[in-house]
């Protein structure tokens, strides 16, 4: 019976360790990409940050001389921005996550119901991140600057009219709920919350298509067993759906994180230094400290989701 017993031990640690072996396999091409690429490209920025680079037209290439901390000085206790900058982009992130997270389940949810025209609807909600694209950014903007003067001129005029009553609205509603004794701060990030909703939308498309996929990864029997049971939909979304959508809360949050981080001010800023300003040093800085923030974001929340997290096997 023992040796029995320890042969199915060896059996099970052995079709783990070949699951293991798919998954390093499957993450291969990127562990090499970014050991060949990535990891050069880290080092070197590093080493930008303790120094000035000086380019050497004549060469084509650069020098550095040594700074040692003075960039980092410089950065925290002498640049009037980047502090600033860097907490908006952190507060940004803080506020935005957690509201594209939500929004993209929600939707996934609707999207996931079998109705006339899901195909279509699936298709206008990943179209935000098709126009996020750079040629098709370029195109809008070019063809927002050929209409300043024409019509734009009137619907500028209709904007700012239509925007004066939006914002009287929301002061009469801020009033009221400040009246009902909603908290300040749940307020404050209700309107956040609402005037960033063009940019959750815009964010939300690639979540969306992930929770559509895990929603339809879900076995029927769970469903099933859950109306059997006698359970509401409330409660068949916090015991069936919830659980089991989690992992991939995981994966959206790391997206929505990363990708927050690439797009902020703080990156637009690291980068007006480096090609604008030329100190590459300075630039070196801004980049290395806000991607260890964004780091240490990243290991507290996937820590915190990954202990309340339920895998199906």
């Amino acid at each position: 019976m023992a040796e029995g017993a320890e042969k199915k031990v060896k059996k099970k640690a052995t079709l783990l360790q070949r699951r293991d072996r798919k998954g390093y396999l499957f993450i291969l091409p990127w562990l090499v990409g970014f050991i060949v690429f990535y990891v050069r490209s880290i080092i070197q920025t590093i080493q930008f940050s303790f120094n000035t680079l000086t380019m050497d037209a004549g060469v084509g290439g650069y020098a550095l001389s040594w700074a040692g901390l003075e960039n980092y000085r410089y950065a925290f206790t002498v640049h009037p921005t980047f502090k600033q900058i860097l907490t908006t982009s952190v507060m940004d992130m803080v506020i935005d996550v957690p509201l594209i997270i939500f929004f993209s389940l929600f939707m996934a949810m609707l999207l996931n119901k079998e109705f006339k025209g899901r195909g279509l609807v699936r298709a206008i909600f990943f179209l935000p991140v098709l126009m996020n694209a750079g040629a098709i950014t370029a195109a809008l903007d070019l063809s927002a600057t050929m209409m300043n003067g024409g019509v734009s001129g009137e619907v500028a005029e209709t904007a700012g009219a239509a925007s004066d009553a939006v914002a009287f609205s929301l002061d009469y509603l801020i009033d009221m709920f400040v009246s009902i004794g909603i908290p300040a701060k749940l307020l404050d990030y209700m309107v956040s919350a609402v005037e960033r909703i063009n940019d959750i939308i815009r964010a939300s498309g690639v979540q969306i298509v992930i929770f559509i996929a895990a929603l339809q990864s879900i076995p029927s029997s769970l469903y099933e067993v859950a109306k059997i049971e006698g359970a509401t939909t409330y409660e068949t979304f916090w015991k069936v759906t919830f659980p089991m959508v989690m992992p991939h809360i995981i994966t959206n949050v790391v997206y929505t994180i990363v990708d927050s981080y690439s797009t902020s001010d703080v990156v637009e800023l690291a980068s007006s230094t480096a090609f604008t300003n030329f100190n590459y040093g300075l630039s070196a800085v801004f980049s290395l400290v806000s991607a260890v923030v964004t780091c240490a974001i990243l290991v507290v929340v996937v820590n915190f989701i990954q202990k309340r997290t339920f895998y199906y096997t």
